[in-house]
């Protein structure tokens, strides 16, 4: 027997994808549970990637420094 199915196999994952993410916004939106401004989502992701591309950018300039040596001698 085929499992159940409430619409198709290719909207069942996108209408529970779509419902979890309707669900954070209105838990991050609701005037009673409401998160200070600096641990919303947008906040801690704009953090994570500032932090990301400060690490890429010190890794990519040690390795600039490291080819520099190498090649100048």
């Amino acid at each position: 027997m085929p499992p159940p199915v409430l619409l198709s196999r290719s909207v069942d994952p996108l209408l529970g994808i779509f419902t979890g993410c309707l669900a954070y916004y209105l838990y991050e939106t609701n005037p009673r549970t409401s998160l200070p401004a600096d641990q919303r989502l947008a906040a801690l992701v704009q953090w994570k990637w500032t932090k990301w591309q400060l690490e890429r950018n010190n890794k990519l300039a040690a390795l600039e420094r490291e080819a520099e040596t190498t090649f100048s001698k």
